[in-house]
């Protein structure tokens, strides 16, 4: 079973958090896989991991740019693991293909509390992943912008 994390979006945005969530992840020595809705989302994080912090760098590549294989961070609108990441993060309206081969660890739901559809996709999600029997958390960010999990 993975384990699922669903990170309610309630003070930050979704370029706001995901790159320091790479950036963990990596620091963990986990390779990662962003999936995206759409190839203009992709693109826009494509970008958005270029030009984040000049202090630091978060090697990555899109799906089709070079060896999908050697990349630590690769960005998809694709399913699959074509990097053998350990987590994914599935952004902007992104959600599993198959439940039954996710092929992660852990899996990292990032939703808009702005945004309705959003909302139900993950209660929809969260219910699907409580009723196969995988870890599912809920992360809430506190006043001071620190993710709390919540019980």
């Amino acid at each position: 079973m993975s384990e699922i994390l669903f990170y309610h979006l309630e003070r930050s945005s979704l370029e706001e958090v995901l790159p320091g969530l790479i950036e963990r992840s990596l620091q963990r020595d986990w390779r990662v896989v962003v999936r995206t809705e759409s190839a203009d989302r992709a693109q826009a994080i494509d970008t958005l991991l270029w030009t984040w912090n000049e202090e630091s760098f978060l090697p990555h590549a899109q799906l089709g740019d070079g060896n999908a294989a050697a990349q630590p961070v690769l960005i998809t609108v694709e399913g699959g693991n074509p990097n053998q990441a350990t987590v994914l993060f599935l952004a902007g309206g992104a959600t599993l293909d198959n439940w039954n081969e996710i092929g992660f660890p852990r899996v990292v739901f990032l939703f808009d509390a702005r945004d309705a559809g959003a909302l139900s996709t993950a209660r929809s999600i969260w219910k699907t992943a409580k009723e196969l029997g995988h870890d599912a958390t809920y992360w809430r960010q506190s006043m001071q912008g620190k993710w709390e999990k919540q019980t």
